[in-house]
């Protein structure tokens, strides 16, 4: 018996590859599991040799988590493997797809960019007012100011999308 072909996610609107690969965030995300892998398996080999514990690696741990999970993110709305319910939407012409796709990727736009912009005052006021760690004591905005940084990343990946599948729609 035959295995059926892999089906790819997305709506397959006819839009250009994004011109940045989604490769760079990848490379991204594997030096940053890397470095959580090791943080992780060191702390498990010093608690097992000794009584002691390093306390620190939940903290960054965390810190690393958020960033991978927006990293993922930023791939997903530039390669359209973004999550989304396409049941309904697949049985729908490419016309209407298309338009309900720019409307989904202008509310992202959205959305993200009044993430970038808080996150970016939130860095601010941690940074201003010298927040520290619960944990370890550092200054906060060490680990808040990833946010913006990457949420206008995850901002810049839905516009190219949005363009090219603005574009796409001219060219049909």
């Amino acid at each position: 018996m035959s295995e059926p072909p892999e089906r790819q996610p997305g709506l397959k609107l006819g839009e250009a590859p994004p011109r940045l690969p989604v490769t760079l965030e990848g490379a991204a995300v594997a030096l940053l599991m890397a470095v959580l892998a090791a943080i992780t398996f060191a702390n498990v080999l010093v608690r097992y040799f000794t009584d002691r514990s390093f306390a620190f690696t939940e903290e960054y741990s965390v810190a690393l988590m958020v960033v991978l999970t927006l990293l993922g993110a930023s791939a997903a709305f530039a390669a359209d493997w973004h999550i989304r319910m396409t049941y309904f939407v697949e049985k729908l012409r490419p016309a209407v797809q298309r338009r309900l796709e720019l409307v989904v990727l202008g509310a992202s736009l959205l959305l993200f960019s009044l993430v970038t912009w808080y996150g970016a005052r939130l860095a601010w006021d941690e940074y201003r007012f010298e927040v520290l760690s619960p944990g370890l004591g550092v200054p906060q905005w060490q680990y808040t100011v990833t946010l913006p940084v990457i949420a206008a990343l995850i901002s810049l990946r839905i516009l190219g999308r949005l363009v090219r599948v603005a574009r796409a729609r001219r060219s049909i």
